[in-house]
């Protein structure tokens, strides 16, 4: 199966300005300013064959936006390469940009006095699409979402759930081969996530379509992405299967502790690395061998009111991997 997306090196480096408050630093930066430079995305390389569905992953400000900004051409890159279908996303090819979307949990594509029904025909007109092929599409899509009654709707009178089912269709009505999914479901509700998760797998099924998603909700990325890129300070610190990110902790288990007294973090350290601690609740990443002195010792010397003990699943591992990488 051949690499739809290739990217060799990509950096991109924002400069910004530091000014003090004040009016006398005000006119200061008239004659002079101070500048600085922020890496957000440094010598990151990676390759996505067609068909694949890829969590893309990491903290606030560790690069996932402005990656995804590079290979959909919104911006160019400082230095590096990449190439997706075949295209030089920043070249902004009519051809390329025909064939992909972007879906930004955060920023609406929809006008919000008009019915979503008009800027989704906005789109077809923008994408040229043919009209037996844009009725078919945008019969199945509605049917797929449960929305084909909101259609007429005016977008602000719509449920953020339903509004997001709304962006979909419109990005989907050209039937683009790549999408790019930016915190999707961010503010949804239990049933809108899994409603959205569910039209996801089945698109992928049914058209074969690239998907790149970025979440901060595990349980998108568990359902939908069999592979993770973990990206951290703007740079890949892993590339592969979710179900291997614990692999590098052989045989380790974590301990979830509630304490019905203050507990200091200090106390703790000695018995393992603490992934979480609030003072009243503490998860510490221990090996297997210890597991019975370590929760003897806790148990005596603390004021443990509930312990829990288990295998690391995927979202401690990623989060005990992104700790140990600050």
């Amino acid at each position: 199966m051949e690499h739809i997306i290739e990217v060799k090196q990509l950096t991109k480096a924002f400069t910004y300005y530091k000014k003090d408050t004040g009016i006398i630093h005000s006119f200061k930066n008239l004659i002079h300013r101070n500048s600085l430079t922020k890496m957000a995305v440094e010598d990151v390389s990676f390759s996505i064959r067609q068909g694949e569905m890829v969590g893309f992953l990491g903290p606030n400000g560790a690069g996932k936006s402005t990656t995804l900004k590079m290979l959909s051409g919104i911006l160019h890159p400082t230095s590096g390469s990449a190439t997706v279908m075949g295209y030089t996303p920043w070249k902004r090819h009519k051809d390329f940009k025909q064939q992909f979307s972007i879906v930004m949990g955060q920023k609406s594509q929809l006008w919000p006095d008009l019915p979503a029904a008009d800027s989704i025909y906005l789109n077809k007109c923008i994408y040229q699409v043919e009209q037996d092929s844009y009725q078919r599409t945008l019969d199945e899509l509605t049917d797929m979402l449960g929305v084909r009654d909101l259609l007429h709707v005016q977008v602000r009178r719509l449920s953020l759930g339903e509004r997001m089912k709304m962006e979909l269709i419109a990005s989907l009505i050209h039937r683009p081969k790549l999408l790019f999914l930016d915190e999707p479901t961010i503010g949804l509700d239990l049933l809108a996530q899994k409603a959205i998760r569910q039209f996801l797998r089945h698109y992928n099924e049914q058209t074969n379509a690239t998907i790149i998603l970025t979440s901060h909700y595990m349980k998108d990325i568990e359902d939908l992405c069999p592979r993770v890129i973990l990206i951290q300070g703007g740079r890949i610190t892993y590339d592969g299967e979710l179900q291997d990110v614990n692999a590098e902790y052989g045989d380790k288990r974590i301990m979830k502790l509630q304490f019905h007294e203050h507990v200091e973090r200090e106390i703790l350290l000695p018995f393992g690395n603490v992934l979480h601690h609030d003072g009243i609740t503490a998860v510490i990443e221990l090996e297997s061998s210890n597991i019975a002195d370590s929760s003897r010792q806790l148990l005596e010397l603390l004021p443990v009111s509930d312990v829990l003990i288990a295998e690391i699943g995927a979202e401690e591992g990623i989060e005990a991997l992104f700790q140990r990488q600050s």
